[in-house]
């Protein structure tokens, strides 16, 4: 063979591999649209009928200003992977991922994630000993120098931080305590629920702040989206849209009226895109009241931001305005088989707060308490 042909051929050779390369690998921030500005619902319990596949939890992609973020993990990793090819999402070209709270259905799709993009910086709310890790500096327990090393904690020569560990040692988690702009008018609003089934339960809601006002990705609201959206006030006062779960699912009619009317008349929310945890009737006052400005949600929708948004749920086609009796039928057979606390029935004990499958009699139960402990208590029934 001619040296000048061999040549010519290896670097052909070379030039298609990395060319190949440059197919797969991800597009780097600065390559992205930093026009396109949507959440793309990547995980629910509703929506039309498509390769995706419905179950309870929650999922979204949010992209804005050329940043990719990922909002939840929804709850199972098989069918976040599903869902995430059928719309052609590549969640190893992620900015950074938002992990609302610690509950499964919103977390349980966290080792596909880090399957696929295992460095990706984790924002996840600040909690003692919590799932996500935690630290403390080790002044906070007393010290007794009058024993022995051998019976001292660290033979007396502590840490100055004692660092907890989390689910997913390798994770790279920033955990956050009070509300945090993590990048230039991206905000993450840290609250904590003071509602008895999720008392001292923290949670971060995402908070955009665009031209239109702030557009707010919700997990579960376990705060209360009043308060998320009274928080989100302190950063703009204008509330352009509000996507995600309400937390309203078993809710009463006057509290959910309540809460409909205070975002519409108190907050002047513009949009509601309302879904997971939202509930059937919540859905339907929320339509009733914004009209034109409620938005479907269902899985596989896209939300664009904008002056007037309107959801697509693919291929630029306009979505339907409101659930169908397919919709409506799958997120009740999802709710029913999902763990969400407040599905069960719940039975307040003293000070504690018990939970009891509807239907049972009487039969010890390991509870979940209030700070999330066990106990054992014995229900009766008449």
């Amino acid at each position: 063979m001619r040296p000048g042909l061999g040549i010519a051929r290896f670097v052909a050779v070379l030039v298609l591999l990395l060319a190949g390369c440059a197919a797969r690998a991800p597009l780097p921030s600065a390559a992205r649209d930093p026009t396109k500005a949507q959440i793309t619902i990547l995980y629910d319990a509703f929506g039309r009928a498509s390769e995706m596949e419905k179950d309870w939890g929650f999922a979204a992609l949010i992209e804005y200003g050329g940043k990719r973020i990922l909002f939840d993990t929804g709850d199972n990793p098989d069918i976040l992977a599903k869902n995430a090819k059928a719309k052609a999402v590549e969640l190893s070209n992620l900015d950074f991922v938002v992990m609302s709270h610690r509950h499964g259905d919103h977390m349980g799709g966290m080792n596909y994630l880090l399957s696929v993009n295992p460095g990706v910086k984790i924002y996840a709310p600040k909690e003692n000993f919590g799932v996500y890790g935690f630290s403390l500096p080790s002044t906070f327990y007393r010290k007794d120098e009058s024993l022995p090393p051998e019976q001292r904690y660290y033979d007396g020569t502590p840490p100055q931080v004692m660092k907890f560990g989390s689910a997913w040692p390798r994770a790279n988690f920033e955990l956050i305590e009070k509300t945090t702009e993590i990048a230039p008018g991206i905000h993450l609003i840290a609250l904590v629920s003071d509602k008895p089934t999720t008392l001292e339960l923290r949670e971060l809601s995402l908070a955009i702040d665009t031209p239109d006002g702030i557009v707010l990705v919700v997990g579960c609201s376990h705060p209360g989206i009043d308060k998320i959206v009274e928080a989100a006030t302190a950063i703009n006062s204008r509330i352009h849209f509000i996507a995600g779960g309400f937390h309203l699912v078993v809710a009463k009619d006057p509290d959910i009226e309540n809460i409909v009317m205070t975002l519409r008349d108190k907050f002047k929310v513009a949009y509601v895109a309302p879904g997971h945890c939202t509930g059937e009737p919540t859905f339907t006052a929320l339509k009733k009241a914004f009209g034109d400005r409620y938005l479907y949600a269902g899985l596989g929708t896209a939300l664009p931001f904008g002056a007037a948004p309107r959801a697509t749920s693919g291929a630029a086609q306009q979505a339907a305005t409101a659930m169908d009796e397919e919709d409506l039928g799958s997120y009740r057979t999802l709710f029913a088989k999902s763990d969400d606390d407040e599905h069960t029935l719940i039975v307040l004990v003293g000070r504690r707060t018990c939970r009891k499958p509807p239907g049972d009699r009487v039969q010890p139960h390991y509870v979940r308490a209030e700070q999330d402990q066990l106990a054992l208590a014995a229900l009766a029934e008449d």
